[in-house]
C-alpha cells in the first residue's frame, strides 16, 4: 500500500471508505472507553490493597513520640519526611509532607506567590505588572492551568529529547518578568522523557533577572519505570545549592501512583529556608495534614528500597499496556507514512503526533465510537496546540483486552482525519 501522501484521488477515497465502514462497525458496538487521564488501574490498586491494613490498632497509632490521630507535626511526621527524602535524594529537613495532592502544594506555592510573594519577591506577584511563565510544551495541562489561573502570561518553551531547549529558557529569563518553570523532569508528561544531566545542570545553575524565579520541579514519576532497571536521579535540590540557587527549586512528588490514587501523600521539597517561610504561611491554613495516612503509607512503603520492588509489580502491569499502544501504532499507522510517538520506559503516557490540523477531528471522531482520550491542545499552554497534532495516549487504566478495541479504533480515527484532510486538499 502507497503511503497516503502519494495516493491517488482514487486511492484515497477507497481508502477512505475502507476505514469508514470499519468505524461504523466500532461504533455500533456501543463501546465505553476511557483513555483520558493517566488513571492507576483496578489490577494496581489491588496490588496495594495492604495499605488499607498498615493501621490495624490503637497502638499503631504512636509513632516519632507522636499520636498521629491528634494536632501536630505541620511540617510532617519525622519518618514521612525521612522516607521521601531517601526517595527524592534530599535531607528530611527539606522536606514538607502534604496531603493527597502533589498538585494542591504546587498549587500552595504559586497561590502564595501571588499574595505574599516567595522568599526573594521584591513584592507579591499579584503587585507585579506582568508575571511570565515558562511551559516546556507538550507538558502537562494542569501545571499551565494554575499559572493561567492566577493570569501569568505563558510562554511555550519546545520540549527536546533532552528537556526544555534551553538555549530558549536561557534568553527568556533574561526578562525579569519570567518568574518561573514547569519541569517534568524525569518521563516527562506525555514525552516520557528523562531531562539529561546537561539540562538538569544548566536549570540549576541559571541566573535568572528575577530574583524570586520558581523551578517548579514535579519530579512525579520519580520511581515509575515499567521497562528496565531504576534510573538515579539527580537531586536538583543539592545541585541548585551547589550553584548558589538554593532557593530557587521547588520540588514535588507524591504516592498517587505507588499506592492509592487520590489517597496518598504528597511532599513538597525545598532549601531549608523555604521550608520555613512556606510552614509560616501554611500554619494560617491549617494545623497539620493527615498524619494517620502519613504513618500507614510510611508503614507499608517502608523505604525507597521496598518502594522500588513495589514499582516492579506496577510495571508488570504496565508494561503490556504500552506494549499494545506502540504495536498498534507500528502496525496500523506507519504503513501510511504518516505520524510518530515516543517510546518511553516509565512514566504513564505516550506522546503521538499525528498529521498537522488532524489531531481535533481524530479525536472528535473518537469520542463518537465511545473513546474517551484527552482533548487535543491540552499537552500545550492554554489549550492551543499550534500545529493540532499532539495527542496524549494514557493506557494504564483499562484492561488489556479493552485497550487493544480502544486503540484499534484510535488507529483507524487517525487514519480517517488524514484522509479527510488529503481528500480535501
Amino acid at each position: 500500500m502507497p503511503i497516503y501522501e502519494e495516493m491517488s484521488a482514487a486511492q484515497l477515497s477507497a481508502a477512505y471508505a475502507k476505514e469508514k465502514a470499519h468505524y461504523e462497525d466500532c461504533k455500533a458496538q456501543g463501546l465505553s472507553l476511557n483513555m483520558a487521564r493517566g488513571k492507576p488501574s483496578k489490577a494496581q490498586l489491588d496490588e496495594v490493597s495492604g495499605l488499607l491494613t498498615a493501621i490495624s490498632s490503637v497502638d499503631d497509632c504512636f509513632a516519632d513520640n507522636t499520636d498521629v490521630r491528634n494536632y501536630g507535626e505541620l511540617a510532617g511526621m519525622p519518618s514521612a519526611r525521612a522516607f521521601w527524602a531517601d526517595i527524592l535524594g534530599c535531607k528530611p529537613e527539606q522536606t514538607v509532607i502534604g496531603g493527597t495532592s502533589s498538585l494542591n502544594l504546587a498549587f500552595d506555592v504559586i497561590s502564595r506567590a501571588y499574595t505574599h510573594g516567595l522568599l526573594h519577591s521584591p513584592k507579591p506577584w499579584g503587585k507585579e505588572e506582568k508575571v511570565k511563565f515558562l511551559c516546556p510544551a507538550p507538558g502537562y495541562d494542569r501545571h499551565f492551568r494554575i499559572t493561567e489561573f492566577f493570569g501569568a502570561e505563558l510562554i511555550t518553551i519546545p520540549m527536546t529529547t533532552t528537556g526544555p531547549d534551553m538555549d530558549l529558557v536561557e534568553l527568556y529569563i533574561k526578562d525579569p518578568a519570567v518568574k518561573g518553570i514547569w519541569c517534568v523532569p524525569k518521563y516527562s508528561n506525555p514525552d516520557g522523557i528523562i531531562y539529561s544531566d546537561e539540562t538538569v545542570h544548566r536549570l540549576a545553575s541559571m541566573k535568572p533577572a528575577a530574583p524570586d524565579f520558581a523551578i517548579m520541579w514535579d519530579n512525579a514519576y520519580c520511581v515509575h519505570e515499567f521497562e528496565g532497571d531504576y534510573v538515579e536521579f539527580p537531586d536538583i535540590i543539592g545541585l541548585c545549592q551547589q550553584y548558589g540557587n538554593a532557593d530557587m527549586v521547588y520540588e514535588f512528588a507524591s504516592t498517587s501512583k505507588i499506592t492509592f490514587a487520590g489517597a496518598g501523600v504528597s511532599v513538597l521539597a525545598c532549601s531549608e529556608a523555604n521550608v520555613g517561610y512556606f510552614l509560616k504561611l501554611f500554619s494560617v491554613q491549617m494545623i497539620s495534614y493527615d498524619k494517620v495516612n502519613q504513618l500507614r503509607h510510611v508503614r507499608y512503603l517502608k523505604d525507597k528500597k521496598n518502594t522500588i520492588a513495589l514499582m516492579k509489580r506496577h510495571a508488570a502491569i504496565m508494561a503490556p499496556k504500552f506494549r499494545v499502544v506502540a504495536e498498534y501504532l507500528e502496525k496500523q499507522i506507519t504503513p501510511c507514512g504518516f505520524g510518530s510517538w515516543n517510546d518511553p520506559k516509565g512514566g504513564y503516557f505516550v506522546s503521538m503526533n499525528t498529521m498537522p490540523g488532524t489531531a481535533k477531528r481524530a479525536l472528535a471522531l473518537c469520542k463518537e465510537a465511545g473513546v474517551e482520550m484527552t482533548p487535543a491542545g491540552a499537552t500545550y499552554p492554554y489549550g492551543i496546540d499550534p500545529n493540532d497534532s499532539n495527542i496524549r495516549i494514557a493506557p494504564s487504566l483499562p484492561p488489556v483486552e479493552e485497550l487493544e478495541k480502544a486503540m484499534d479504533i484510535f488507529c483507524t480515527c487517525l487514519k480517517m482525519a488524514a484522509l479527510e484532510k488529503l481528500m480535501n486538499k
